[in-house]
């Protein structure tokens, strides 16, 4: 079996991950991992699917590219089939943003140092989630395709995070902190969108009013008021 293709939010996590030990949760057909083998990125992985259908076909796939002696596939739920201590970092991908953090609130002591997460939505929770819970935002990707796609690399570390430093924290919870920095055209594209979105919905007490202040908030980062 060749190295698999993935598709560009997958080559985003792929980037961020180097480790030893590394465990992909709900990882469907197994492709990332396949790949973060083939490439060194990682020693031996663990692949953990709940659903029957995509088990037996990460099944199919670590044992057609002949990885089974460095790639073991467990069926479960989130981080249950791991052991405390076992990896070194993991990965969660292709799910809600409040489903990854449901995620990680449940995993306990089966946390991993680092983790690679790409939510389909807003990664507010997962941001919020991790300043609540000891782990640093060190990188942040924002990936083109049906929608703009997050990808967050976290590390445990102490005290507060200094990404945040000098930013609107609701801002940076909601755009990312790195990414306002960095400013890309996607990104400046994503909070126009949300301004127009939400400037005929605001209204005192409304969420929709937060939402948009939060939006300019970030458009004041951006060092843009208007097009």
């Amino acid at each position: 079996m060749n190295a698999p293709t993935l598709d560009a939010r997958l080559e985003a996590v792929l980037s961020l991950i180097c480790a030893e030990s590394h465990a992909d949760i709900g990882s469907d057909h197994a492709k990332l991992p396949i790949r973060l083998i083939r490439e060194g990125r990682i020693g031996r992985g663990v692949i953990v699917e709940l659903n029957p259908g995509p088990l037996a076909l990460a099944r199919r796939n670590v044992a057609r590219a002949r990885l089974e002696a460095v790639l073991e596939v467990r069926g479960g739920d989130g981080f249950g089939p791991l052991a405390p201590g076992e990896v070194e970092s993991a990965s969660v991908t292709g799910m809600g943003a409040g489903t990854v953090a449901g995620i990680l609130s449940r995993a306990g002591e089966r946390l991993p140092p680092a983790l690679v997460l790409q939510p389909n939505d807003s990664p507010a929770p997962i941001r919020t989630w991790a300043r609540a819970n000891g782990y640093h935002l060190t990188a942040e990707r924002l990936i083109p395709g049906h929608w703009p796609y997050p990808v967050l690399r976290l590390e445990r570390a102490g005290g507060n995070d200094p990404a945040y430093a000098g930013l609107p924290l609701a801002a940076a919870l909601r755009y990312g902190p790195h990414l306002l920095r960095e400013g890309s055209t996607l990104l400046r594209r994503q909070v126009w969108d949300d301004v127009v979105r939400l400037t005929p919905l605001a209204a005192p007490g409304r969420t929709a009013q937060v939402e948009l202040d939060t939006a300019r908030a970030a458009l004041d980062v951006l060092g843009e008021t208007g097009r």
